[in-house]
């Protein structure tokens, strides 16, 4: 049974959307097709992008979820007429047709979902951004050649930002995704990390973690394209 997120307007149940839906046992949560209800989506293997109606609204948001670093698979639902809409510009993974049956949507969710499992999977350990690489293998960092000491939860937060460079995080999410579910401290750790990763980076590198005023975080990929908040600096 997968966790399926369905961005729709429709009033109706999910099955209006695509009643397949409806024999079938996924779990769906359903929320508005707005961008600002995803800053901090619900967890889930898949996500169903409703294309019946508004196509270029849709086709729209496709952009905008992919340019968020959305790492589940994304399908469109679309109506037969829609299909003629159907161009590169539209950055999803598969099309549905609403008519399709109980047996073709779930082969095409379960091979979506199974795909991106198997790319996750095969991922290099080595990541390489903004002069920054990080070893998963050998649990090292390094910026442009220079070794960072880093503690261990230093390195997996930095390591968590630079495989999804460019992608916002709040601070909830971070705890949730780095510290995991087992965390009971308060998001105050976060920042606390961040300005020490900052420290170590240094004066030319800090810049290469943004701060998203009132949201969060993300790496930039390139110092000095955002700059770090003026708070003052917090400790334990």
């Amino acid at each position: 049974m997968a966790r399926l997120l369905l961005l729709t307007d429709a009033p109706g149940a999910s099955v209006e959307v695509l009643p397949a839906l409806g024999l079938l046992s996924h779990r769906v949560r359903i929320l508005a097709p707005q961008p600002q209800a995803l800053v901090d989506p619900p967890e889930c293997d898949l996500v169903l992008l409703d294309a019946r109606r508004d196509l270029a609204g849709a086709r729209g948001l496709s952009r905008v979820l992919r340019t968020s670093g959305l790492s589940a698979p994304l399908l469109a639902v679309f109506t037969e007429g829609g299909m003629a809409a159907l161009t590169g510009e539209w950055q999803i993974d598969d099309v549905i047709l609403d008519s399709a049956g109980p047996a073709e949507v779930d082969a095409r969710l379960r091979f979506a979902i199974s795909k991106v499992t198997e790319e996750q999977e095969e991922a290099p350990t080595r990541i390489t951004a903004g002069g920054l690489i990080v070893d998963e293998e050998s649990y090292a960092a390094k910026i442009h050649g220079q070794p960072l000491d880093l503690t261990y939860k230093e390195f997996e937060l930095l390591k968590h930002l630079a495989a999804h460079q460019g992608r916002v995080f709040t601070r909830a999410q971070l705890l949730q995704e780095v510290w995991g579910y087992d965390y009971f401290g308060g998001t105050r750790t976060v920042d606390v990390h961040i300005r020490r990763l900052r420290a170590k980076l240094g004066p030319e590198h800090e810049s290469l973690i943004g701060t998203i005023r009132n949201v969060g975080y993300r790496f930039v990929g390139a110092a000095g394209s955002l700059q770090p908040d003026s708070d003052p600096t917090l400790v334990d």
